[in-house]
């Protein structure tokens, strides 16, 4: 028994005869006839009582037409979805990222991709890196995206793609700084300064970049994150050293109304974003396809800000 089978019998169970099961189907009769048969014998019994030219079904045909109508339905659904799938227009995603990204960054671009796809299910959490790490291993995501404070990567049990880069300076947009295009350390001595949590790498790289250059830290305010400190960058009440991604979420939040002034920072204080996936299973196309583009938009963010594209500022 196969489904061009059962698509035959059906047809001739809800038209009545053969002759118009052949023409809906565009098929001859002596075909449908022998799909028939063929379906009987594989059975082993007779679906219908020949009387002449008409065909009456026995009791089992009414059974075999409601799993029939069932088993053809399912097929068709099967096959729409995976077209939906093949196409990125159907199907799940499952998104984990570190807190910076996923206040407007991360949601504007899947909500791009989303654009047109109804059908598309996304989930989009937010989770500290080690956190991210953890459920990446543990496939309860398809994609991750982190910073490198979570330590080594264990490519044993995720896939990993690294974009590394360096931090910006942000001062408040009336500071006697704003408008250069480069801060350097010597330009922030005893300055008000925010950093993220004392165990976080920039937070140690940021203090070595200001010991280097001689310089006096005068840390007035710690935060998890970067977007939180800019809140009192805003205010006027603190300078800080912060990665690329959190500064495009800020200006693409406030456009116009910004109230901050990005500027590349010296000496370098190094950055990086991981982009993990599951190990042990295979992505789907939509999944593969979020993190080729996730990527080249990261990229572009970080050349942008690296000087190779138009100046940045908030």
């Amino acid at each position: 028994m196969n489904l061009q089978q059962l698509a035959v019998f059906r047809e001739v169970m809800e038209t009545g005869s053969v002759s118009a099961a052949a023409r809906n189907l565009g098929r001859t009769q002596p075909a449908i006839s022998a799909s028939l048969k063929a379906l009987e014998a594989n059975l082993g019994m007779e679906l219908f009582e020949r009387e002449g030219r008409k065909l009456v079904p026995v009791p089992e045909a009414h059974y075999l037409l409601s799993e029939a109508a069932e088993i053809l339905t399912r097929v068709s659904a099967t096959e729409t979805n995976l077209v939906g799938m093949r196409n990125r227009s159907k199907g799940s995603l499952r998104i984990v990222a570190m807190p910076g990204p996923s206040v407007y960054l991360l949601p504007d671009f899947v909500s791009r991709i989303k654009s047109g796809a109804d059908d598309l299910r996304i989930t989009l959490s937010s989770r500290s890196s080690p956190q991210i790490l953890n459920l990446i291993a543990a496939q309860a995501f398809d994609v991750g995206f982190c910073d490198l404070s979570a330590g080594n990567l264990n490519t044993n049990l995720y896939n990993a793609e690294t974009l590394t880069c360096d931090c910006l300076c942000a001062v408040p947009g009336d500071h006697p700084l704003a408008g250069r295009p480069v801060i350097g350390a010597r330009d922030l001595d005893d300055a008000p300064m925010g950093f993220l949590s004392a165990g976080h790498p920039t937070h140690r790289d940021t203090r070595a970049a200001f010991e280097r250059a001689g310089v006096t830290v005068d840390p007035r305010v710690e935060a998890q994150y970067f977007i939180p400190l800019l809140r009192f960058v805003e205010a006027g009440q603190i300078c800080t050293v912060l990665d690329p991604l959190s500064a495009e979420s800020y200006r693409r939040m406030n456009g116009d109304r910004g109230r901050i002034w990005f500027a590349r920072f010296e000496p370098a204080v190094p950055f990086g974003y991981s982009i993990v996936t599951p190990k042990q299973r295979p992505l789907s196309l939509l999944a593969r396809d979020f993190v080729g583009q996730w990527g080249q938009h990261v990229r572009g963010i970080i050349a942008k800000t690296a000087g190779e594209g138009p100046p940045f500022a908030g």
